[in-house]
Order: structure tokens, then sequence, then C-alpha cells
């Protein structure tokens, strides 16, 4: 049963991808930009037994209830010298419109921020297809709005080098890489467009 349900859901993500990312802005590299995916997803039958789970090493996000993945979403999670924490946590922490409080980069957006330990949480931000982030958990903008509300407030999430999925729907996933693309305006990053736009799966002139 397991595997039937993994199989299938992989039919579906790759049925998704096929349809929702045709029009990829495609980069030198051959590498998608991750305004353009917007992962598919099943509503759970209980939001109460909605988990996350997080691969470290294949930088992927499962949404999970049960032995059913409900979404999948490649991340960025943090590098070698500010590694995301593996562990079990607990979401405690949620906020659409926040922002960074510390230097560097204070004020700038991490829209849907959800928050499993102090000063680490998984929110919107650029992609990269490496570690790179100071230890938080990037998501393209459509997957950050999907988790945030099919997550709540005591949502579980295990966070380890690896999940049972990387391999079959882990590895249907494209990769991302937002590096290429030019920072918005500052002026843009601070204002309350930004999360105006979020809902909508847009930032600046990225949707």
């Amino acid at each position: 049963m397991k595997v039937a349900l993994r199989f299938t859901f992989s039919l579906v993500v790759l049925a998704g991808l096929i349809l929702g990312l045709g029009a990829c802005t495609t980069l030198p590299s051959g590498k998608k930009t991750a305004f353009d995916f917007d992962p598919p997803m099943t509503k759970p039958k209980d939001p109460k037994n909605v988990k996350l789970k997080l691969s470290t090493g294949a930088q992927r996000l499962y949404v999970v209830e049960g032995d059913k993945v409900l979404l999948a979403t490649p991340v960025t999670v943090g590098k070698a010298s500010t590694p995301t924490p593996l562990g079990n946590y607990t979401i405690y922490h949620k906020k659409f419109k926040r922002r960074r409080i510390s230097n560097p980069g204070a004020g700038y957006p991490m829209t849907y921020w959800m928050e499993f330990k102090p000063a680490y949480g998984l929110h919107w931000g650029f992609v990269k297809a490496e570690a790179s982030t100071h230890g938080c958990v990037r998501m393209p903008i459509d997957s950050a709005r999907k988790v945030f509300h099919m997550t709540r407030v005591g949502t579980p999430i295990h966070i380890a080098k690896s999940q049972p999925w990387d391999q079959t729907i882990g590895k249907s996933l494209p990769t991302l890489d937002d590096g290429p693309l030019p920072n918005p305006p500052d002026a843009y990053m601070n204002s309350s467009k930004v999360f105006e736009d979020a809902p909508r799966g847009v930032v600046w002139k990225y949707d």
C-alpha cells in the first residue's frame, strides 16, 4: 500500500510539473526558477495529522499525512557553516507578514514564516540549488503559501539528512535556481507591496 501511494503521488507530481511548468524560464544552466514552480497538493483529511518531513541532503520538503505525501517541494537549507538543525521539532509560531530582525538583511521579507526553533523557520526566499542559508529553510513562493495553510501551530517537523521519498518523489521534482535572477529593488522589498503580492504567487516582476 505504501509503495502504491508513493507511486501514485509521483505520477500526480510529474503530471503537475508537465502541465504547470511548461512555460518555465530556463536559465543558461538548464535549471528553472522557483517562481515557475507551483506544487500539486492533496487536501489533508485531518489537519491535526499533518506532519512535515525535511531532507537536508536532498533539499526536499514533504508534507505528509500518515504514509501519504500531500505536497513535495524543493527547498534551500543551511550551508555547512550554518546548517539547518537536525531533529524533531514543532512549529510553534506562524506569521504571514514577517521581516528579518537581525543583520545582515534586517527588514528583508520572510513571508509565510513558520518557526520551529528560536530564529529558525521555514519561509519564502530565493531558492538555490546548493545549500546556502544561515539555517532557515527557503521555499518557492507558491510552496510557502500552500505549506503555510496546510500547517498549524503544533504541526511536527522531522529534519534529517534524508527522507524515505528522496529517491522517488524527491527525484521527480525539478532543480530550481534563483541565483541568476536580479535582486528586486529595496524600495519594493521594504514596502507592504511584497506582502500584498505574495498570495498571488508574485514577488516584484516574478510570478
